[in-house]
């Protein structure tokens, strides 16, 4: 709750404007794709790369919060598939953790709350955020969910382009092809499991009727990351 607090109030500076002059502005970009590939010893967002988003380019464009995806593919719903996805996200979160532990701890830190994001901004330093598009990666032992959220995942979608063990995805929209009706059980319990952990419900890719009852299902306000 407390990230959804920041995202919230970081709204309302932005539209308002701010009247005390010992607070700045915190500016956020809530989706940022990454590729593993950008986060090695001899290429990395210390250099300006070319993506949208480095070290540089945030410096120059004064970006201070910067949310770096841990993106993954649907793919199949069977072992071969959950454990090609589970890799695939970890690796994604081992190079973050790179980027603010290796390459460039004195430029950006990992946030894992509101008042971590402060802080390090006060430091003057560039802040690094987690969100995991697709829940995909998680499989079937939803106990996973405690372990990316240790890992800083602070938000999540529960399907991409392809309908996920969790929920269907918006492309039931176009195909008319759906697998739950909205939330799988498992999918629901997620929301739940979410809920408790403060991971923040991303919205952008399910389906219409999977957003309606993450909607009714959530104890807290969901958000809608890049829609």
């Amino acid at each position: 709750m407390k990230t959804l607090q920041l995202l919230l109030t970081l709204t309302i500076l932005t539209i308002y404007g701010c009247s005390n002059s010992e607070t700045s502005i915190i500016t956020m970009d809530t989706h940022d794709d990454i590729n593993v590939e950008n986060f090695t010893e001899s290429l990395n967002y210390t250099m300006n790369t070319d993506t949208q988003v480095n070290l540089p380019k945030m410096i120059e464009g004064g970006l201070d919060v910067a949310w770096f995806i841990v993106y993954t593919g649907q793919g199949e719903l069977d072992k071969e598939g959950y454990i090609a996805a589970h890799d695939n996200a970890m690796a994604k979160f081992d190079a973050i953790n790179r980027l603010v532990s290796v390459y460039a701890p004195d430029l950006i830190e990992l946030a894992l709350t509101s008042d971590d994001v402060y802080r390090i901004h006060k430091k003057g330093k560039k802040v690094a955020m987690i969100g995991v598009e697709n829940a995909y990666p998680i499989g079937l032992d939803t106990s996973n969910v405690k372990k990316y959220w240790e890992k800083g995942a602070r938000y999540m979608s529960l399907a991409h382009n392809g309908h996920s063990q969790f929920s269907d995805s918006n492309t039931g929209e176009r195909d008319g092809v759906y697998l739950h009706n909205g939330l799988s059980e498992l999918g629901k319990e997620m929301v739940h499991l979410l809920n408790y952990y403060g991971i923040m419900i991303d919205i952008s890719h399910p389906s219409k009727e999977a957003i309606r009852q993450m909607i009714e299902v959530s104890k807290a306000p969901v958000i809608a990351s890049h829609s």
